[in-house]
C-alpha cells in the first residue's frame, strides 16, 4: 500500500538528526525580536513567565525574558528537548497548573500544530492571571505546511484581532520576514471568554476556511505530501545521476 511505504511527511529525511526534524518549525529572529521589543520590565521582574512549546531548536525567546529577571520561569512542551522543564500540552495547561497561575503566557510558532485551537486559546487565556500579559507567534496563509507531526491552520491579523478581543489587545502585527502574524495581549481584571464554537479559521489541510477537519481529510494531506516529498527525491536523484554523467 503507497502510504505505508512512503515516509509521512514529518517523517525523518535521509541523514536528518533530531534536531534537524525538530527545526521545521522554530522561533525565528523576528519572533525573539518582537519579544525583547515588546516585553517591558514590568511585565515580567519579579514574576511568574510559562512558555507552552519551550523546545529551543536553533532559537528562543527564553535568555530575552528571563534577562528581566522573572521569579519563575517554565518552559512545556509536548516531549522532552532543550528549553523544556516539564512535559505539558497546551490543552492540559489549566487542568495542571490551575486558573490563573502565571503573569506572561508566551507561545511562538505553536499554534498553528494544534487541532483543537479553541481548546488551546482557552487554556492559554485562563492560565493567564489578572493583568497578566500573552505574547503569541503564529504562521499565517502562505506559509508552506510544516508538520511536525502536525500543521492544521492560518491565522490572519483579523483572526486574532477576533480571537483575543476578549482581552485588551496591545500589538498586532505581521511577521516581517515570512508570513505570520504577532500578538501581545493583556488579560482585564473582570474577564469574560468569547465564544468561539463557529468561528472558522483557514485549514492549511483543506485550503479553506472551516471550523474543524476530519480524519479523512488528515490522512489525504499526509498521502499528498508524502507523495509530494517523494516525486522531489526521485527528481532531484535523476539530476545528480545526470550532472554525473557529464
Amino acid at each position: 500500500m503507497f502510504l505505508l511505504s512512503c515516509p509521512l511527511a514529518w517523517a525523518p529525511k535521509r541523514g536528518e538528526t533530531a534536531r534537524e526534524r525538530r527545526g521545521r518549525h522554530v522561533c525565528s529572529p523576528a519572533c525573539v525580536e518582537f519579544a525583547r521589543q515588546q516585553f517591558r520590565r514590568d511585565d515580567i521582574e519579579g514574576k511568574a513567565v510559562i512558555e507552552v512549546g519551550s523546545m529551543n531548536v536553533n532559537g528562543s525567546v527564553r535568555m530575552v525574558v528571563q534577562s528581566l529577571k522573572p521569579s519563575r520561569y517554565l518552559g512545556v512542551d509536548t516531549m522532552q528537548g532543550p528549553g523544556v522543564d516539564q512535559i505539558c500540552s497546551v490543552e492540559n495547561l489549566t487542568r495542571r497548573y490551575g486558573r490563573q497561575s502565571f503573569d506572561a503566557v508566551i507561545a511562538t510558532e505553536m499554534l498553528e500544530h494544534v487541532r483543537d485551537w479553541r481548546s488551546a486559546v482557552s487554556n492559554l487565556k485562563h492560565v493567564l492571571k489578572p493583568n497578566g500579559v500573552l505574547l503569541l507567534t503564529t504562521r499565517s496563509k502562505g506559509f508552506p505546511y510544516h508538520g511536525f507531526p502536525y500543521d492544521f491552520w492560518r491565522y490572519e491579523i483579523g483572526d486574532m484581532a477576533f480571537i483575543f478581543s476578549d482581552l485588551s489587545i496591545e500589538v498586532i502585527e505581521s511577521d516581517p520576514q515570512a508570513p505570520g502574524v504577532f500578538a501581545k495581549a493583556r488579560k482585564p481584571l473582570v474577564f469574560s471568554e468569547n465564544n468561539l464554537k463557529g468561528y472558522e479559521l483557514f485549514s492549511i489541510v483543506r485550503q479553506a476556511r472551516c471550523t474543524d477537519i476530519n480524519e479523512l481529510e488528515m490522512l489525504f494531506m499526509k498521502m499528498r505530501h508524502c507523495f509530494s516529498r517523494t516525486v522531489t527525491g526521485h527528481i532531484k536523484k535523476i539530476l545528480r545521476n545526470a550532472l554525473r554523467r557529464k
